[in-house]
């Protein structure tokens, strides 16, 4: 995964009424935090920051006054209601070292025919991997797959480079027979029988 680019500026005013302000102006408040550095309180430009940051563990490169940070967005806070970002905390990250993400698992491929349906007991997996190299998606196929079969968190192929820290007897997928039964269009003798309770009753 390549390193998107942003511009920021060093924060000079706090409190909420700053921050309103900020987000008026076009800019989301932020800390750069990590390696035993000072906390950096920052404002990104909030088109480009959001568009940067759609992409789950998105490895962002934010110049600040003419220095270079190299950083993960480790917590995003959104608005309730008009779910704009307003403020984010990123953890700065150096190229060639390991990190622990949470990445989402993406399940494709259609079961073998019949009455069966799957479950994805987990949405996401806890793994290790290079801050530069991180995976957007752990791609899970259920491709033929039948009903009684279940895909545990060792069964994952993950990329190259990329540690599992998850147990590995999570299930990620149940498949399991459809309980859903087809009871089909009632008989003319069911029709008349009901019609006859109807009319009982009335």
């Amino acid at each position: 995964m390549s390193e998107q680019k942003l511009a920021g500026t060093a924060r000079t005013e706090f409190g909420k009424g700053a921050a309103r302000k900020a987000r008026v102006a076009g800019q989301i408040p932020a800390v750069i935090y990590g390696h035993g550095a000072d906390v950096l309180h920052i404002l990104l430009p909030a088109k480009a920051t959001t568009l940067a940051v759609r992409t789950s563990n998105a490895l962002l490169e934010i110049d600040v006054d003419g220095e270079s940070h190299l950083a993960l967005a480790r917590d995003i806070q959104r608005d309730p209601i008009k779910q704009i970002i307003e403020h984010i905390d990123l953890l700065t990250v150096r190229k060639g070292e390991k990190v622990e993400v949470e990445v989402n698992v993406h399940v494709e491929g259609e079961l073998a025919a019949g009455e069966s349906v799957f479950n994805q007991e987990a949405n996401t997996v806890l793994v290790a991997a290079d801050a530069t190299n991180l995976p957007e998606t752990i791609v899970v196929n259920i491709e033929g797959r039948t009903a009684g079969e279940h895909i545990y968190a060792k069964d994952l192929e993950l990329p190259s480079g990329v540690e599992l820290l998850l147990d590995p007897e999570t299930m990620i997928i149940n498949i399991s027979e459809s309980t859903v039964q087809d009871l089909g269009a009632p008989s003319d003798e069911q029709v008349a029988v009901a019609a006859a309770e109807v009319g009982a009753e009335v």
